[in-house]
């Protein structure tokens, strides 16, 4: 059974800083492409964060030079350090594991952990 669970939630002051950490399980971690998702109530449920299986990363315009991502396959866990918060970061944060493969697609997310902004 695969699980991907997701932590680190929780409120801060704007300008604050937050750590989100998912471990998976059940899947050769290791073989995945990860990603941070987010979304917002009345919102679209955007991509904030990706990074290959190899290693390379890619962010949201919006969050560029405020968070980074970085994964440790040897604890199935990836993180995402999020500094300088703004209100407007407030979501749903979801971790997201994908595979594609000759043709085959494996596609896995977490149940998401609530990142609240406000002063």
């Amino acid at each position: 059974q695969v699980q991907l669970v997701e932590s680190g939630g929780g409120l801060v002051q704007p300008g604050g800083s937050l750590r989100l950490t998912c471990v998976g399980s059940g899947i050769a971690f290791s073989d995945y492409d990860m990603g941070w998702y987010r979304q917002a109530p009345g919102e679209e449920h955007d991509l904030v964060a990706r990074i290959s299986s190899e290693g390379s990363t890619t962010f949201l315009d919006s969050v560029k030079g405020r968070f980074t991502m970085s994964r440790d396959d040897g604890k199935n866990t990836i993180y995402l350090q999020m500094n300088s918060l703004k209100v407007e970061d407030t979501a749903v944060y979801y971790c997201n594991a994908l595979r594609v493969n000759n043709g085959d697609k494996w596609d896995y997310w977490g149940q998401g952990t609530q990142v609240n902004v406000s002063s």
